[in-house]
């Protein structure tokens, strides 16, 4: 089996650029490559590059093909300032700025993450130990890049985060799609919301804004995480939930499926047969239903059937194993669209 090469944060790259870039303030030379230490005292060595100004690296993401910030360059400016000890953060070109409450850093202030500051912070040290400091960071298509990724949801304006906890990229993503989704929680918690509308995607998050005629920001989509997204809201005390989208992914939730991922779990249909087995469904019917080719021809079958009362039966059941999860500590209503956005039906706590 492979070995998955790992790489280094975009984090990691910010405190390499900004050490480059302090060598070059103090002796008029700029080094090819530094060495840099996350807070645990792990060492990376990074190639550096100057570049306009600013003292560069260039983000290696390793085998995770997923991360859209693979191959960017992130650049550093430090510039001594008067007074002693202090080291301000400015967004520089591609850097996006905190507006909202409940992330890491607060309003007003670049979208560097705590963990690149301090390695920012050690970096820079090393070379002007007592002096205040301004490093500007900059990754240039970065307001680009940032469509790409969760910032506009959280309210993150003008570019990317500077991200990592441990300054290593590892070839895998579900983690910081986790940590993404908590984030977004806190968000919309800090904005003072106690009830929260779950979708799964773009589109229905589309459909439950139009049907609930919602313009707030408490619409978090899960993907495939409903059961993460649900833990999450009961710990920062939101009391109640509503859960909107398309059979294909919520009749995984009756069937006890809280990673709703195709690779984790499916039980779609069987759930489906048993609730229309329960409300007295023909044999032949079940039958039918059970060798569909998707949700969307069951969902027609049972339209045309006169069974769409099932919807609501099913909605009942999900509502009641999301409540269980989270020790009934969230009032969770539950409502199926189609795939045009109209309600199939729903149960509504």
């Amino acid at each position: 089996m492979k070995v998955l090469r790992t790489g280094i944060t975009t984090g990691t790259c910010a405190a390499a650029a900004s050490k480059a870039s302090a060598i070059f303030l103090v002796s008029g030379h700029h080094p090819q490559s530094v060495t840099v230490r996350n807070p645990e005292g792990r060492e990376f060595c990074v190639a550096t590059f100057r570049e306009g100004g600013y003292s560069g690296a260039v983000k290696d993401a390793g085998d995770d093909v997923s991360d859209v910030t693979d191959g960017v360059r992130v650049l550093a400016r430090v510039e001594i300032v008067d007074g002693e000890g202090g080291i301000e953060f400015v967004a520089g070109e591609g850097v996006g700025t905190v507006t909202l409450p409940g992330l890491k850093i607060p309003p007003g202030e670049p979208a560097v993450n705590p963990v690149p500051r301090e390695m920012i912070r050690l970096a820079v040290r090393e070379v002007i130990p007592r002096r205040s400091v301004r490093v500007t960071i900059s990754v240039p298509n970065g307001a680009e890049l940032a469509k790409r990724t969760f910032n506009p949801r959280l309210g993150i304006t003008g570019g990317i985060s500077i991200l990592g906890t441990t300054g290593v990229v590892k070839p895998m993503n579900e983690q910081a799609l986790l940590d993404s989704l908590s984030l977004e929680l806190s968000m919309i918690r800090a904005l003072g919301y106690t009830e929260l509308y779950i979708t799964f995607a773009g589109t229905g998050e589309k459909f439950t804004r139009e049907i609930f005629g919602l313009t707030g920001k408490n619409v978090i989509q899960c993907g495939n995480y409903p059961g993460h997204v649900l833990d999450g809201a009961s710990e920062l005390g939101f009391t109640r939930a509503t859960i909107c989208g398309h059979p294909g992914k919520l009749l995984k939730l009756a069937a006890g499926s809280f990673i709703t991922h195709s690779k984790v779990a499916d039980g779609r249909l069987e759930a489906l047969c048993t609730h229309l087995a329960l409300m007295g469904a023909s044999r032949e019917l079940v039958s039918r239903i059970y060798h569909s080719n998707t949700t969307n021809e069951a969902v027609s079958i049972i339209r045309a059937e006169g069974f769409s009362r099932v919807w609501e039966n099913i909605a009942g059941v999900i509502s009641r194993k999301c409540e269980e999860r989270v020790g009934m500590s969230i009032t969770v209503s539950v409502v199926f669209v189609d795939g045009g956005g109209a309600i199939l039906g729903g149960y509504y706590a």
